[in-house]
């Protein structure tokens, strides 16, 4: 993808999801967003995605991001990704999902959460990270997974303390499914662009605790037997 296209994609990201387009609508002036959840001897969170596709594992990182964590973690716990599809996909950038039903009907969500996107961490391939509109402190459910590195989503990428999109976590056992996910066909459907062809259905999701995986150090040869 050369770096004019993936520049309007990274436009599309946030203006695509206003007004009708994706309907994750502009909220009031002044929205209230859930309080800050503190980040104190939270363990590991692991979240488990079995798509029609395949599974894929996410682990979350509950300290850097602890807000953002919470509420993905919420809207698992209370099983409102069951059901949903991945209903954008864009090859050489991005797949998305957790908004939308089989029927493409939007589900309703919970209120919008502050944006943790200057928390360090990078919109890096096989992270995860919270969709929004234009607007910044406007993410509920939608969420994506990059299948490449996107810089110019990053805190600051568009100047000084300019809003990017929060990272909250990575994959870390199937990238090929989201990177299946990435090369269906897709065109338009009811004013959306970008949807792909064939359903990509998120049968549940899941979360359970985890720990970081170790280093596993190379085994010492055992002396031979004299």
């Amino acid at each position: 993808m050369n770096q004019g296209v993936k520049w309007l994609a990274c436009l599309g990201l946030a203006t695509g999801l206003s007004g009708t387009t994706f309907a994750q609508n502009l909220p009031q002036s002044n929205p209230q967003t859930k309080p800050v959840v503190p980040a104190v001897n939270q363990p590991e969170a692991c979240v488990k995605l079995s798509t029609t596709k395949g599974d894929i594992l996410l682990v979350l990182d509950r300290h850097a991001a602890p807000q953002t964590s919470e509420n993905f973690l919420g809207y698992v716990n209370d099983k409102f990704y069951d059901g949903t599809i991945f209903h954008r996909v864009i090859d050489g950038f991005m797949v998305q999902g957790g908004g939308f039903d089989r029927s493409f009907d939007e589900k309703e969500t919970e209120k919008p959460i502050s944006n943790e996107s200057n928390n360090g961490m990078k919109n890096l391939r096989g992270t995860i990270a919270m969709a929004r509109t234009s607007a910044p402190h406007t993410a509920t459910s939608q969420f994506f997974i990059n299948t490449v590195d996107n810089p110019g989503l990053d805190f600051g990428a568009r100047g000084a303390n300019s809003w990017g999109y929060a990272v909250f976590g990575k994959v870390v056992q199937g990238m090929e499914v989201v990177d299946a996910m990435s090369k269906v066909q897709t065109g338009m459907y009811r004013r959306h662009r970008d949807v792909p062809a064939e359903l990509l259905l998120i049968n549940s999701a899941t979360s359970f605790g985890c720990v970081k995986q170790p280093v596993m150090q190379p085994q010492q040869q055992k002396p031979q037997a004299q």
